[in-house]
């Protein structure tokens, strides 16, 4: 999933523990399938209703804050929210600021979307979130990389011509494949770890909370019916 590359010094911030008598549940509400916002203005997709068993099953009241990308791991050190779950790969960059619970899916191939489905990716110019895996992994390569705040707006790049193609989550991709002349290629990228909750190292009993509950719903197959009913990820 999306990998959030952040140096320490950003994250020199200290917050509390979770309320324990709401947990604040932070999201991107920007990447469907993972999370978006619906027509009547709520949080839905699959981390929400995920979260919301999760935190029935922890016996924690919990509500939803949504909050962009790029600032969703400060604002959550900050303590504007008490958990980050918003389709984020665990990774050793995210893990020296913050903790995680348990993968609640495995990693998620990352997959192209261009006008052209004969486009050659690396002598073309690729659009990804910043701040990504996505990102990280077009740079690693050496390719033109031209990035983005949002996932919608890698697409929109796309479609207008100023970018060849996007690079993200093929869950995310399944949604705009097929519109306007977006094609998905058939080369994928094996790229990022599972998906986990962020939470903030200082909270160490809410996570064990968290890690309980998931392990309930990998354990009693609930876990895989939401996985195929969203089809964000492989199943477990």
């Amino acid at each position: 999933m999306k990998k959030l590359i952040l140096s320490t010094a950003a994250l020199a911030l200290v917050a509390g523990i979770a309320s324990a008598d709401v947990v604040r549940m932070g999201t991107e509400g920007a990447y469907e399938p993972w999370n978006f916002v619906n027509d009547k203005g709520e949080i839905d997709g699959f981390e929400r209703e995920l979260g919301d068993e999760l935190c029935k099953r922890a016996e924690l009241t919990c509500e939803w804050v949504k909050n962009d990308w790029d600032s969703i791991i400060p604002n959550l050190v900050s303590g504007n929210y008490d958990t980050i779950i918003a389709g984020m790969s665990i990774t050793d960059e995210r893990d020296e600021v913050i903790d995680f619970t348990q993968a609640y899916t495995p990693p998620d191939p990352s997959a192209y979307v261009a006008m052209d489905a004969g486009l050659d990716v690396e002598g073309g110019v690729i659009a990804a979130q910043a701040t990504t895996i996505q990102a990280a992994f077009i740079a690693e390569q050496g390719w033109t990389l031209i990035e983005f705040a949002t996932p919608e707006e890698t697409v929109a790049a796309v479609r207008n011509g100023e970018a060849d193609a996007v690079l993200a989550d093929q869950s995310f991709l399944d949604t705009v494949a097929g519109t306007d002349g977006l094609v998905m290629l058939e080369r994928k990228e094996a790229i990022g770890g599972g998906v986990g909750m962020g939470i903030r190292e200082s909270d160490g009993e809410l996570r064990a909370k968290f890690d309980a509950a998931i392990q309930t719903m990998k354990d009693d197959g609930s876990l895989n019916e939401l996985i195929a009913k969203w089809k964000v990820s492989s199943q477990w």
